[in-house]
C-alpha cells in the first residue's frame, strides 16, 4: 500500500456571482448619482442653514394659532451638516471607500434630523428624507467597493 505525500490543492477563494452589464451600469450609475445627490444635498443644507441662522424667527399658523419658532440652533445645525455632506459627497465622487462609509452615516443621520425638522419645514424634510432613502441604498448595494473586483 503507497501513501500519496502530495499536498492537497489549496480551494479558490469564493468568487461573487457574476453580474450583468445592466446590473453593474444600475449600479455604478446609482452610486454616481448618490454622489451629486450628497454634494447638492450638502448644498442645500448649507443654504438652508445660513437661512435660518440669518431669520431666526419663523411665524407659522394652524387653525386660529400663530406659533413663533426659533431656528437659530437648527440654523447651524445644518450648516455644520450641510459642509460635512457635501466633503462626502466629493469623495464618493472620487470613488473613495471612506466616501462611501461617511455617505451611508451622513445619510442616516441627514434622514433622523429632517425627521427631527418636519415641523418647520414639512416638503423639504419629507422630500430631503426621500434623497437619504435612495443615498443609502445606491451606497450599500453598489459592489464596485466590495472585496469583489472593481467594475
Amino acid at each position: 500500500m503507497s501513501q500519496n505525500s502530495t499536498p492537497p490543492r489549496p480551494e479558490s477563494a469564493p468568487r461573487p456571482p457574476h453580474r450583468s452589464e445592466t446590473s453593474q451600469a444600475w449600479s455604478s450609475g446609482g452610486t454616481l448619482f448618490a454622489g451629486v445627490l450628497m454634494l447638492v444635498t450638502g448644498f442645500m443644507d448649507i443654504f438652508q442653514g445660513i437661512a435660518g441662522i440669518a431669520e431666526d424667527d419663523v411665524y407659522t399658523r394652524v387653525g386660529d394659532y400663530v406659533f413663533k419658532f426659533n431656528l437659530t440652533t437648527w440654523g447651524w445645525i445644518h450648516l455644520i451638516l450641510g459642509i460635512i455632506v457635501a466633503i462626502a459627497g466629493y469623495g464618493i465622487l472620487k470613488g473613495a471607500e471612506w466616501g462611501r462609509v461617511a455617505g451611508i452615516s451622513l445619510a442616516s443621520l441627514n434622514l433622523l434630523l429632517q425627521f427631527l425638522f418636519l415641523p418647520y419645514q414639512p416638503w423639504w424634510a419629507l422630500f430631503s428624507m426621500a434623497i437619504s432613502v435612495f443615498v443609502i441604498w445606491a451606497l450599500a448595494t453598489d459592489d464596485a467597493y466590495g472585496p469583489g473586483e472593481r467594475y
